[in-house]
């Protein structure tokens, strides 16, 4: 099993569709790195040998920020936008919708399970009844 930025690739999927397994590389960018270091997309991932894994690894190194960098640095983001106060940022903080889209109907990835109103339970008449007997 290929192993690039400390990421295990699957190893029976195509190089092409193995790389986007690491974050922050998705199927453009994908076709991109393999032409620069002139690799087939067709090859298995476990046909790679370990020269072609070191010239992706230092291209992806040298040129793109993925991973740990570019989770940092998303987060980095978000959280500035909340110090700001920014409408985003504001969004982020009531864990809302950010990027306009409606919330009457809709968005309960953003905002969860729907709330329970007016549930309202009944004490049984059947106990009451035995201690009258």
């Amino acid at each position: 099993m290929p192993r690039i930025l400390g990421i295990d690739l699957p190893k029976e999927k195509r190089i092409e569709a193995a790389l986007p397994y690491i974050y922050g590389i998705g199927p453009t960018r994908t076709r991109e790195i393999l032409a620069q270091v002139q690799i087939s997309g067709d090859k298995r991932a476990k046909d790679l040998t370990e020269e072609e894994i070191s010239r992706i690894t230092s291209l992806l190194q040298k040129n793109y920020v993925t991973e740990g960098d570019l989770r940092r640095e998303v987060n980095d983001n978000v959280r500035r936008q909340m110090e700001v106060g920014s409408y985003r940022g504001i969004r982020h903080r009531k864990g809302l919708p950010v990027r306009g889209q409606r919330t009457k109907t809709n968005a309960r990835t953003r905002k969860g399970k729907k709330p329970v109103v007016g549930h309202i339970i009944k004490k049984e008449a059947a106990p009451a009844a035995k201690k009258a007997a």
